[in-house]
């Protein structure tokens, strides 16, 4: 119990927010999806991703691969094989729909209505093929047609599989009190058993039949029989009775109404529940799991700097930062998700010091920070100018002896050179390499390359860096 309320403790409004919102994107998930294969492949997907987490944790290195490699193909094969669904679902017609919309009440399916234009059909030897889908979606198995939105009558069904009606030799979808579909081409069944007067209707009922959990009626168009195909059978249906008996099984339709709204409002507030539940979990095992520390070296990114001046030089180019979080959290953190940032904005021309805070930290979510080396960095900034320095020869040794060294000039006179300005407030003179004296016998030139006084000094002209020296030597008179 101490554990839970210091959990509960700990807990951020953004944690809140994060649990609640992937909460409810799984809930939508399983409202568009439900009753349909995608979702029970989703189901399977997620199972994988449970065991391959486990496999991480048992450091079964070779199963954890294969599981993440079949969970990625089948993510891909969903979008290939159940595209027609993903469609069906996602082509809403608002936003609303998609986002928050929640599945209309039952309607109830008129099944007298049924009944008397399938007898109908039957008594005019008109042929007929009516599909009520269960609670599978059928759509992704039937092809072509025209979507359609009419009231289920005994009209209406007559008019749909009159023989003057471009689309009498399809199949007509029923759902609650709506015709929804009209013409739709069913898959063929390929089974060698069907009776020898069953046609084409029957073959395409009883198609549909075995792939998913609708009922299909279907009137023959030479004799005027109907039947009934559910699953893998056919039902002969004799009289009115047997129809309402099977439609009645089919639909639900002997359960009341109100009990079946309250019965979908259960499992909705059950299929919440879970997914929060699941949702807490999760993030739970990643933002609180068993903790792992770690310390990483970052290099330190400077913001906001004056442009007017430079960086001369910094008391450490990188900071380590010692993280703490839960090891799933852990493992995959990768180096760029890990920033330093200092912000110069303030800084002023000299020394500044800075003391590194978490606010000059950035982290992905649900790492945490417990120390920073080291705690304050100093950065020398400083103006930018340029300089003439008189050029000045390095000379050493001494000359041989009776010689003086009368003049020196020395071409150019003076170089330019740039830097920080209090570097150069502290230079007056821009020496040469040295001369040794000690070579020289005679008057001559020579030419001399030039010193610069640390790296923070640089010259204008960058290819001037020698000069021309000339020199006088005579002999010194007794």
């Amino acid at each position: 119990m101490n554990t839970l309320l210091s959990l509960l403790g700990t807990l951020r409004w953004q944690d809140v927010v994060d649990v609640l919102l992937n909460s409810y994107i799984l809930f939508r998930f399983y409202v568009l999806f439900r009753g349909t294969v995608v979702l029970r492949v989703l189901a399977g997907i997620a199972l994988l991703w449970v065991f391959q987490r486990l496999a991480v944790g048992m450091g079964l290195i070779v199963t954890s691969w294969a599981m993440q490699g079949i969970i990625a193909g089948a993510a891909l094969i969903i979008i290939i094989v159940f595209r027609n669904e993903l469609r069906n679902v996602l082509q809403a017609k608002n936003l609303r729909a998609l986002l928050w919309g929640f599945p209309q009440q039952h309607v109830a399916t008129p099944v007298e209505a049924i009944i008397e234009g399938v007898y109908d059909l039957a008594r005019k030897r008109i042929g007929a093929l009516i599909v009520l889908p269960g609670r599978e979606n059928v759509h992704e198995l039937i092809q072509g047609g025209v979507q359609w939105d009419g009231k289920v009558s005994k009209e209406m069904l007559l008019s749909i599989f009159w023989n003057g009606n471009p689309v009498h030799d399809g199949a007509a979808v029923l759902e609650g009190n709506r015709v929804t579909r009209v013409g739709g081409i069913l898959p063929l069944s390929l089974r060698d058993d069907l009776p020898r007067q069953y046609g084409t209707r029957h073959r395409a009922a009883a198609g549909l039949a075995e792939q998913s959990d609708a009922l299909v009626i279907v009137v023959s168009e030479e004799r005027g029989r109907v039947v009934a195909a559910k699953n893998s059978r056919f039902i002969p249906i004799d009289d009115n009775l047997s129809l309402k008996r099977q439609l009645t099984e089919h639909l639900g339709a002997a359960r009341d109404s109100s009990k079946g709204r309250l019965h979908e409002s259960r499992k909705l507030t059950v299929a919440a529940a879970v997914c929060l539940l699941c949702m807490a979990g999760i993030w739970f095992s990643f933002a609180r799991g068993m903790e792992t520390l770690v310390s990483v070296e970052v290099p330190l990114e400077y913001l906001n700097r004056d442009p007017r001046m430079q960086i001369m030089s910094t008391s450490v180019n990188s900071v380590r930062l010692h993280l703490s979080g839960s090891n799933a959290l852990i493992s995959s953190l990768r180096p760029y998700q890990v920033k330093a940032k200092l912000d110069l904005g303030k800084a002023v021309s000299g020394v500044n010091t800075f003391t590194l805070s978490e606010e000059n930290i950035v982290l992905p979510p649900g790492l945490w920070l417990s120390r920073i080396e080291p705690p304050e960095v100093r950065v020398a900034l400083d103006m930018p100018i340029n300089k003439d320095l008189p050029v000045q020869v390095d000379w050493v040794g001494t000359l041989p002896s009776g010689l003086l060294l009368e003049s020196v000039t020395v071409t150019p006179a003076k170089i330019t050179v740039a830097g920080a300005q209090r570097t150069l407030a502290q230079i007056s003179t821009i020496y040469t390499e040295k001369v040794r004296l000690d070579d020289l016998a005679a008057s001559g030139q020579l030419t001399a390359v030039l010193t610069l006084n640390g790296a923070s000094v640089r010259l204008v002209e960058a290819g001037r860096d020698r000069v021309e020296v000339r020199y006088t030597i005579r002999r010194r008179t007794p």
